[in-house]
């Protein structure tokens, strides 16, 4: 799988992902990192690839060719291409998009900065419009890193064990179980005691009824959006009974 970044700081995102899973899989060869400056496609002599925004207002919007001229560069002739643009107006990245992503034997970033690119680009590229949260970054290559490290796990071959991203949060559409070490008992604090047994079945159940329990508590509205097992609605009904006895 190929990633393109188009940035005017391509190396942000390479540095943040350089001791990740994801560096590691580059090493490999299963995944391809490609960082694009689309200052390599200016305007003029002088390197310019932004200007003084139309109606006023303050900073600077990049251009429509540059950020167009870099896209067709990393395009190529390749039709099989998702380019996605970086902006807190987009849709919010999820488990979901990240699934649907993993899929695609390339994806293009474009990542804004200043007071953002000039809307007619993006809408000649057609690029879908991203987000990771409501809130405002400098630019979107931290936020294009954080969608590249989600994405690389989902490839095969690039988690040492296929089931570590099966039975992570949100891989079934509920939260991670809370996860214990040694020692069992720490300032006052014990490990429920289950997960001492040995009993690999009782193990599983109550695995899955803190998953449950974990995502009833800190993201119920999970468990109305996702189309979950029927067993699951079973041990949110067990999940929902422990909670009012305060267990």
């Amino acid at each position: 799988m190929k990633f393109s970044v188009l940035s005017l700081f391509p190396g942000q995102v390479l540095e943040a992902l350089r001791f990740s899973m994801t560096w590691r899989a580059m090493e490999k060869g299963l995944i391809d990192l490609e960082g694009i400056d689309i200052r390599d496609f200016a305007i003029n002599e002088y390197g310019q690839v932004d200007d003084a925004p139309y109606g006023g207002g303050r900073g600077m919007v990049m251009m429509c060719e540059p950020v167009y001229r870099a896209w067709e560069k990393s395009k190529g002739k390749n039709k099989d291409v998702r380019t996605i643009f970086l902006t807190p107006a987009g849709r919010v990245f999820d488990q979901a998009l990240a699934h649907s992503l993993a899929k695609e034997p390339h994806v293009i970033f474009i990542c804004g900065h200043y007071e953002g690119i000039d809307r007619r680009v993006i809408d000649e590229i057609e690029a879908e419009e991203v987000s990771i949260g409501d809130f405002i970054l400098t630019g979107g290559e931290l936020a294009a890193a954080v969608m590249i490290d989600a994405i690389s796990r989902l490839i095969p071959g690039v988690l040492p064990d296929q089931e570590a991203w099966e039975l992570e949060s949100f891989s079934d559409g509920l939260l991670e179980w809370p996860q214990y070490t040694r020692p069992s008992l720490w300032r006052g604090h014990e490990v429920p005691p289950i997960l001492l047994s040995g009993h690999k079945a009782r193990i599983a159940r109550e695995r899955q009824l803190m998953q449950v329990l974990e995502t009833l508590k800190k993201k119920p509205w999970l468990l109305l959006d996702r189309r979950l097992d029927p067993s699951i609605w079973e041990l949110l009904a067990e999940a929902m009974q422990r909670e009012e006895k305060g267990d």
